[in-house]
């Protein structure tokens, strides 16, 4: 499979008209992840409670986080959707302690529901990042009355089933579609195409083949939409079938090695280990001379057999 030829514009940026105006950019900017919750796929239970998920935020702004994204529901493979109220009950009192304690980082509120994110959003979010890409019919409302930005993320089925039996006849062309359709839903329901974000769902309905393939389409995918990219590969399992280590890859250090590989082509990276993050990207700015060059490196695909994520 031959490598997608569609160099980036190492001096793209983009400002997001929202209330409070941001600007994201080429190459990447690191968003640490903050799992609210008692079973996430990494790091279940290490954030579950307030005052530790806000540590955990704080450490990570220390570390070099751009961005922070906050969660209160698992989507790991097989997982299975928890109540409105719950997830308020887990996000809410992180976003609003963070909001106090960092009051110029933006925050990401990482949800599918419109209600979750609209009282996320009134805690003091800067941005929802929705992996369902506006599937709740009141979400695109929610945003656009906020004005905030809003995250579209491909993913094929949903968290309990996607990984069983992912497929795609044309995997690129297939997320692209999916990304016009939502563009053109988003627009209709009054959020504007310079709100939005893209993320192309690394391990959501996708074989190792398959998230090797988008990695190395995102120069390809932001060419084609002209909107900033978000990427979450953190610790996803794919690594360690690529590797040939059993269980979920459980090591960041070949985590790190993608980062620093895609995050050219990318405007934010959503990691688990910032500070490691951080230092791969610098790495990778440093060897390419200016920041914002491709590495040049192909990521090589193997032959895939419906691996989980």
């Amino acid at each position: 499979m031959a490598v997608d030829s569609y160099p980036m514009d190492a001096a793209r940026s983009w400002t997001l008209p929202a209330r409070r105006p941001m600007t994201l950019r080429l190459p990447a900017e690191v968003m640490g992840i903050i799992n609210a919750t008692p079973d996430s796929f990494s790091d279940g239970g290490l954030s579950d409670e307030p005052a530790a998920a806000v540590a955990v935020g704080l450490a990570m702004v220390a570390a070099g986080a751009a961005w922070l994204d906050v969660g209160g529901e698992s989507s790991r493979p097989g997982s299975l959707p928890v109540s409105q109220a719950e997830e308020l009950s887990r996000v809410l009192p992180v976003i609003r302690a963070l909001r106090e304690r960092l009051p110029t980082v933006p925050i990401s509120i990482d949800t599918c529901k419109a209600e979750v994110a609209r009282e996320a959003l009134a805690a003091g979010a800067s941005m929802v990042n929705d992996i369902r890409a506006g599937a709740d019919p009141a979400m695109f409302a929610v945003v656009a009355e906020a004005q905030c930005p809003l995250v579209l993320m491909h993913m094929q089925g949903n968290p309990a089933t996607m990984q069983r039996a992912p497929h795609y006849r044309d995997l690129v062309g297939e997320v692209e579609a999916f990304f016009a359709e939502r563009m053109k839903a988003a627009a209709a329901a009054g959020v504007t195409t310079e709100m939005l974000l893209l993320d192309p769902g690394i391990g959501f309905g996708k074989t190792v083949a398959h998230n090797l393939a988008l990695l190395r389409s995102l120069p390809r995918l932001g060419r084609a939409f002209d909107r900033p990219l978000l990427v979450g590969l953190s610790r996803k399992s794919f690594i360690a079938k690529v590797l040939g280590e059993r269980g979920p890859a459980s090591s960041d250090a070949a985590s790190h090695i993608l980062h620093a590989l895609v995050a050219a082509d990318c405007s934010l990276l959503r990691v688990h280990d910032v500070a490691g993050a951080v230092a791969a990207c610098r790495l990778a700015g440093a060897h390419s001379g200016s920041g914002g060059q491709s590495t040049g490196m192909a990521l090589r695909v193997p032959d895939a057999r419906g691996e989980d994520v």
